[in-house]
């Protein structure tokens, strides 16, 4: 049946089981691998809370829903600032760059690297303070934010594709290609070791990304002009919901054209987040965290997580509508 009889049907990318960053699947496994990933010194104490850093790596994306500043945290329009690599005029330095640019340029389009390297000092002090849940928590977000730093479209103004008619690639790139071929993936990376500069590791990382922008948005568009409107998206059933998504079809040949890609930025990003665990706990002074010491969740972060979920299922993003505008 032609897909224009489902007048009603909105694509899964413009709702929010597909709108949430790299999907919950992802976020999920990169935080896992980040953990199989640490030194041994580290990796018991970090296993021990693996299910709070696996349930919980969606909380970021969820906040949007609850926090007016949270969106920003997500992304940065690279191209606002610079056309081209490298990002040589873009100050890494937070304080540089609001003293360059105002802090509500920065909040418009965007602060992800600068995020990151706000939390990496966070995650040092907790260690130093040995704040179990504190480590935790900002382990876990930290985690929600590499990951975010490692997909292209999070690195652009043209973040779905909605500057040059190519509106829903957002979520074909990050959720939908994952949630087919992830399981095929090899999660396998190095031994997290110490980093001797974050700010250069971060900003690498988002360089990286951004310089994908490209091969990301033309290969989608070659693969595009193969498929007939009925042979690129097929009707499925999600839960009590029927959506219109990307077929099986035109997601292969895309993923097969984009090479390892996504598998390589999924990998990437599970990599550098266990470094950087490593590398704030080095910082700290290494301390000695017992393997059992509990840390339950406080009464605010239950109160958080409530506020969250509710504002979540009313469905309504506080500040930019990415990747849905």
């Amino acid at each position: 049946m032609p897909l224009n009889k489902y007048p009603f049907v909105l694509l899964l990318i413009f709702g929010p089981f597909l709108s949430l960053g790299w999907g919950f699947y992802a976020h999920k496994k990169i935080n896992e691998q980040a953990v199989y990933s640490l030194p041994p010194e580290l990796f018991g104490f970090y296993k021990n809370h693996l299910n709070y850093l696996t349930e919980r790596a969606t909380d970021p994306d969820k906040r949007r829903y609850a926090v007016e500043n949270e969106g920003p945290k997500h992304f940065l329009d690279a191209d606002y600032y610079e056309k081209q690599l490298p990002l040589d005029t873009l100050p890494k330095n937070w304080f540089k760059a609001v003293e360059k640019y105002s802090l509500d340029t920065l909040q418009k389009h965007g602060i992800g690297p600068w995020n990151l390297q706000l939390m990496q000092k966070q995650l040092v002090k907790a260690f130093e303070e040995k704040n179990i849940f504190r480590i935790i928590k900002l382990s876990t977000d930290m985690g929600h934010y590499v990951a975010d730093m490692h997909v292209p479209l999070h690195t652009t103004s043209n973040y779905n594709g909605q500057k040059t008619g190519q509106h829903g690639i957002h979520g074909l790139w990050e959720s939908r290609l994952p949630e087919l071929f992830a399981s095929n993936y090899n999660f396998v990376v190095g031994r997290a070791v110490y980093i001797d500069s974050v700010e250069y590791s971060i900003w690498n990382a988002f360089e990286k990304s951004h310089s994908l922008v490209d091969s990301v948005l033309n290969t989608e568009r070659r693969v595009s002009n193969l498929f007939s409107e009925d042979k690129k998206y097929v009707i499925e059933q999600r839960g009590a919901s029927t959506v219109k998504t990307y077929s099986r079809e035109f997601s292969s040949k895309y993923h097969q054209e984009l090479g390892t890609m996504v598998e390589d930025r999924m990998k990437d990003a599970m990599y550098l987040l266990s470094c950087l665990w490593y590398t704030a706990w080095v910082e700290a002074g290494m301390p000695n965290l017992e393997l059992n010491q509990g840390f339950g969740i406080p009464e605010y972060d239950s109160d958080e997580l409530k506020e969250i979920e509710t504002n979540y299922q009313k469905g309504s993003i506080k500040g930019r509508e990415e990747p849905n505008e």
